[in-house]
């Protein structure tokens, strides 16, 4: 299969590659760097990007921007930001993309553990996962073509642990390679409309 995964050199793009790249032709795509360069929080990028890809058989998201702070101190703006990059950005792939993957072809959007088991500091990326959530859910009975939709929900990855290890204090990390075969269940499988957790 041919796959653009979108965000491929961060953790959660870095076990997605790993598990996908064997077997699949990669498109990697970054804000600086990749095969190809995109900013999901910029329709017009997007766009950009299907048409620098061509036609592929799925797109993987591994990426999506929150603002982390205690709820009190929270503005409009800075809560706006996860539902711009995170959520619209993740959708704004999805329904740009309709005509640029394949039919029987699939969608992977990454939501995260934290609708479900929260942190201090985390209910803008709390709100959204839960929203990327109810999205998958809601589009799966629509998708055209026979394509499908799916998220992945992961815990904190140990490679994330040095960077982001004490903002979730109790939580056990999960190996990347089980984040990875949780995006190859998506992409390879028959499921839609599923949040496939990584716990």
């Amino acid at each position: 299969m041919k796959i653009i995964v979108i965000g491929a050199g961060g953790d959660v793009g870095t076990a997605v590659c790993a598990e996908l790249g064997a077997r699949h032709d990669l498109i990697r795509v970054g804000r600086s760097g990749g095969d190809i360069q995109a900013d999901i929080a910029d329709a017009a990028s997007i766009r950009a990007m299907y048409a620098k890809a061509g036609m592929v058989d799925a797109v993987v998201s591994a990426t999506g921007n929150v603002h982390f702070a205690a709820v009190t101190d929270f503005t409009e703006d800075q809560f706006m930001l996860g539902l711009r990059d995170k959520v619209m950005g993740q959708i704004n792939l999805v329904l740009a993309g309709f005509a640029h993957v394949a039919e029987g072809g699939s969608f992977t959007l990454t939501s995260g553990v934290l609708d479900r088991d929260p942190i201090r500091m985390g209910a803008g990326a709390a709100t959204a996962n839960g929203a990327l959530a109810g999205f998958v859910k809601g589009a799966a009975i629509e998708m055209p073509r026979g394509q499908r939709i799916n998220v992945v929900s992961p815990g904190l990855l140990q490679s994330s642990v040095p960077r982001y290890g004490d903002w979730f204090p109790g939580h056990d990390p999960v190996d990347p390679a089980r984040v990875g075969r949780a995006y190859a269940k998506s992409v390879e499988g028959a499921g839609t409309g599923q949040v496939i957790i990584v716990a």
